[in-house]
C-alpha cells in the first residue's frame, strides 16, 4: 500500500502541519489502523478507501481516532489529485464520522467544506487558567474543545503551557486566539491537543470551525485570513456560508513510500 507524507496549510516543505495519507486497498481493522498511525508518529494519519461514490476517510493521531480533522483531509485530497486517482477538475467527497466533507480545487488552493462547530460561553475551570497562565477575555466550549480569547497576539505566541495540567482538562484540546497585529491576517491562534497525544498541533483545520463563527461575531465579516502561530506555522483562508465553514489551504508532498508489513 502506498503511503505519503504531506505538509498541509503551506506551500513550503517542513512547514504547516504534516499528515500521513495511506491509500487502502481493502478495509482494515481498528488495531491495524492505530498501529500504522503510531508508527508514523505524526499529528494525524489519514486512511482512504475508495467506495462506489467517493471515499471513506478516517483520521488517527498516534494514540486515538478523531471525529474531525482539517489538515489530514486537505492532505488526502492533495494526494488523490496529485497521483491522478481523481481528475483535478473533479470534487472529492469524503464519508467521515462528521458526515460528508467535500474538497474542491480553486487554482493552487484546496477548499474544504466543513461543519460549523460554534462555541458557547463556558465557566472557566481554574485548572485551565493554571495550565495556561493567561487572563482570558472570553472562554467558550464546543463538543471538541475550549476556545479562549486573550488580549494580544504576543500573549498567544508566548504561552508556555503546563501540559501535565492540560491533560486533566476534559476536552480534545484548547484553542487560544487573539486578533492579529498584522494587516495580513484577521486573527491568530494556537492549539493544544493534550487529550489525543499532541502537545501542540501545528495547524488545525477543525479548530477553525469554531474560530470562524467566533470571529464573525467579533469582526462582523464572513471571510478571513488566519494564521496558526506554532513553531512550524501555517495560514488558511476561511469563508462562512449558512452552517458551513469553507477552509482553504495549500499542500506539498514531502515523502512517498510503501507499507511492507500487513500485520
Amino acid at each position: 500500500m502506498e503511503i505519503y507524507q504531506v505538509d498541509a496549510f503551506t506551500d513550503k516543505p517542513y512547514q504547516g502541519n504534516p499528515a500521513a495519507v495511506c491509500l487502502l486497498e481493502e478495509p482494515k481493522d481498528v488495531d491495524w489502523l492505530k498501529n500504522v498511525a503510531s508508527e508514523m508518529s505524526l499529528p494525524e494519519t489519514a486512511f482512504i478507501l475508495k467506495e462506489e461514490e467517493g471515499y471513506n476517510l478516517r483520521w488517527f493521531t498516534p494514540t486515538s481516532e478523531v471525529e474531525l480533522c482539517g489538515h489530514a483531509t486537505l492532505a488526502s485530497a492533495h494526494v488523490l489529485w496529485e497521483t491522478g486517482q481523481v481528475d483535478k477538475s473533479e470534487d472529492i467527497y469524503f464519508k467521515t464520522k462528521s458526515g460528508v466533507l467535500t474538497a474542491r480545487r480553486n487554482e493552487e488552493w484546496i477548499e474544504l467544506d466543513f461543519p460549523i462547530e460554534a462555541v458557547q460561553e463556558e465557566f472557566t475551570p481554574q485548572l485551565l487558567l493554571n495550565a495556561l497562565e493567561v487572563e482570558p477575555l472570553f472562554v467558550g466550549k464546543n463538543r471538541f474543545d475550549y476556545l479562549i480569547e486573550v488580549a494580544s497576539e504576543d500573549i498567544v505566541k508566548n504561552i508556555d503551557p503546563d501540559f501535565k495540567l492540560l491533560k486533566e482538562i476534559d476536552t480534545r484540546g484548547v484553542i487560544v486566539t487573539s486578533k492579529s497585529n498584522s494587516k495580513k491576517y484577521d486573527f491568530i491562534s494556537r492549539f493544544f491537543a493534550q487529550a489525543i497525544g499532541i502537545d501542540e498541533d501545528p495547524v488545525t483545520g477543525s479548530a477553525h470551525c469554531a474560530l470562524a463563527p467566533y470571529w464573525q461575531e467579533k469582526l462582523d465579516k464572513k471571510e478571513f485570513t488566519a494564521y496558526q502561530a506554532s513553531s512550524r506555522g501555517g495560514s488558511l483562508k476561511i469563508r462562512l456560508a449558512d452552517d458551513r465553514v469553507f477552509l482553504s489551504g495549500k499542500a506539498i508532498t514531502v515523502l512517498k513510500g510503501e507499507l511492507t508489513q500487513e500485520i
